[in-house]
């Protein structure tokens, strides 16, 4: 068995109704809090009602802001000055993956002066301390994983753009509330759009250099949650059992990721995703089906060198079609026509719906990360991935 490192993770409060514990979780840590939240999905909400009302029966002083956007420097760097002296116990995030990143972000950065760029990889020059303001992150999607997660994405929109991460030990959440409940309002595309960036999270860290037993039993239980409640979830969103297992799947996809890495389709939403405004969960669930296909093509020309990722591979083809008896070949053909039909019975979206032309493809190829991809791919491959979905 090979060695391997495991980060921690949240204290985690999952189920039909553990949001209604948020007012004594916050106390744990005080009575400050800051909360953010994103569009008017949670805002028009019982939730967000009764929370207001709670807090405001404890006595406790809150804040509010709204994010409707993926976090920016700016964003991050004005709500972290507006509230930086106004002593606050926890940063609450309730929303989706972007509110998740913000408030994780701003829960770092209240304990500093300067921008977050300063403290951006690849981006600034400076390591943070990993001192930070507790954080609750409570997600009303299924997706990202950053409730479980050390580090926050942060977008610069435009033609020197980018997508870098703030990371530390330290910012892993310190408490996560995954209440089923909040996510049965999600939109369908936003469903689906989430639910393949949890899939293409899973199968990545699974078929990562760098994935461990422990990782590898994990991203398995998420798949097989992926399977059993995405598109009864995409169909039918009030079915909070289906829910529930997208919402546990994405879960364990952020404890996964933090612990084994990603591959190539979160190599092309870095620079995909600063360069153009897309959602990260369009570009991961559009691509993961083009990946695992050219992935398993090229794994074959060599199968008995690669046999562990195949047979991986294989696998995940078993548990989504259903046939525990496949051999691995026809395993992996079955993969690649599974995902095909998530893709398209739910309707996610091509980079081409976003302004990406074929003149584009070079800038995001050269900026393109392949780490921990269980092959080197080469240009011509990432160019024929994207090609084959504009």
């Amino acid at each position: 068995m090979k060695n391997f490192n495991f980060s921690n993770t949240p204290k985690l409060y999952f189920g039909e109704g553990t949001f209604d514990k948020i007012k004594d979780i916050i106390l744990s840590y005080g009575n400050r809090v800051l909360l953010i939240t994103g569009g008017s999905s949670f805002e028009k909400s019982i939730y967000n009602r009764n929370l207001l009302s709670d807090l405001e029966k404890s006595n406790i002083k809150y804040y509010k802001e709204n994010v409707k956007n993926e976090p920016s420097p700016k964003i991050v760097d004005e709500i972290s000055k507006k509230y930086r002296k106004d002593n606050i116990s926890v940063v609450l995030a309730v929303g989706g993956g972007s509110v998740m990143d913000t408030g994780k972000a701003v829960s770092a950065m209240l304990t500093k002066l300067d921008s977050v760029k300063e403290y951006l990889e690849g981006i600034g020059e400076k390591q943070h301390d990993g001192n930070k303001i507790p954080f609750i992150a409570v997600p009303t999607t299924s997706g990202t994983g950053s409730e479980a997660t050390k580090n926050a994405v942060i977008s610069e929109v435009g033609s020197n753009g980018f997508k870098k991460s703030l990371r530390h030990d330290n910012f892993v959440p310190n408490c996560a509330v995954i209440d089923p409940r909040l996510t049965a309002s999600c939109p369908k595309s936003v469903t689906a759009a989430s639910g393949m960036d949890a899939f293409s999270q899973l199968i990545e860290a699974y078929l990562s250099c760098d994935a461990s037993p422990m990782t590898d039993s994990l991203a398995l239980s998420g798949l097989e949650n992926i399977k059993d409640g995405l598109i009864e979830s995409y169909e039918n969103g009030e079915n909070l059992d289906a829910r529930g297992k997208v919402a546990y799947a994405s879960y364990l996809s952020g404890v996964v990721l933090a612990n084994a890495g990603l591959g190539t389709v979160h190599g092309f939403a870095s620079p995909i995703g600063g360069y153009f405004d897309i959602p990260h969960g369009v570009v991961c669930g559009t691509l993961i089906g083009e990946l695992i296909r050219i992935n398993i093509k090229k794994l074959s020309t060599d199968s008995k060198k690669n046999t562990v990722y195949l047979e991986k591979y294989a696998e995940v083809g078993r548990i989504f079609s259903g046939k525990k008896t496949l051999k691995r070949e026809a395993a992996c053909e079955a993969l690649v026509d599974e995902v095909k039909r998530l893709t398209e019975v739910m309707k996610i979206p091509k980079l081409g719906r976003y302004g990406i032309t074929e003149q584009d493809l070079d800038k995001i190829i050269e900026k393109t990360g392949n780490k921990n991809n269980p092959v080197k791919l080469t240009k011509e491959e990432l160019k024929e991935m994207l090609i084959n979905r504009l």
